[in-house]
């Protein structure tokens, strides 16, 4: 091996080495984050078995028992699901998610079915079981 190649290969080595020290021994400072707690209280109503009818006024309530100090998001809206599928019916918008219950109006439009449940959305959405609503027939 001639002078040239072992110096090549030592310069290839000290460059090498000098990049592994920066991506491994200089750390860079984090920026501190804020600590952020996500809130998913629990829907207590509607529940497995109720049974609502279009138009009618009900209540839906959450758990708020366990709430942290810190949330992220409190402005809640509710948004009704049929199925598997969000439907473009908000319920409810606007409210403090720690109050713990609002109420809410049906159109009066609604297909009936056994497949509805409600999404409570926050910090994070979280479903209801689902339950019934009597509502127009096909």
């Amino acid at each position: 091996m001639s002078a040239y190649s072992t110096r090549a290969i030592l310069v290839v080595l000290t460059l090498f080495a000098c990049l592994a020290q920066l991506v491994m021994g200089a750390a860079v400072p984090a920026q501190a984050v804020d600590k952020r707690d996500v809130f998913v209280p629990p829907v207590l109503y509607p529940h497995a078995g109720t049974v609502w009818a279009q138009g009618q006024t009900h209540n839906v309530t959450w758990d708020t028992s366990n709430a942290p100090e810190q949330i992220t998001n409190r402005q809640g809206f509710i948004l009704l699901r049929k199925g598997d599928l969000a439907t473009p019916v908000v319920l409810g918008n606007g409210f403090d998610i720690l109050l713990g219950r609002i109420e809410v109006t049906l159109p009066k439009s609604l297909l009936s079915g056994d497949d509805y449940s409600l999404v409570l959305f926050g910090d994070s959405g979280n479903f209801s079981p689902q339950f019934t609503i009597n509502g127009v027939s096909l």
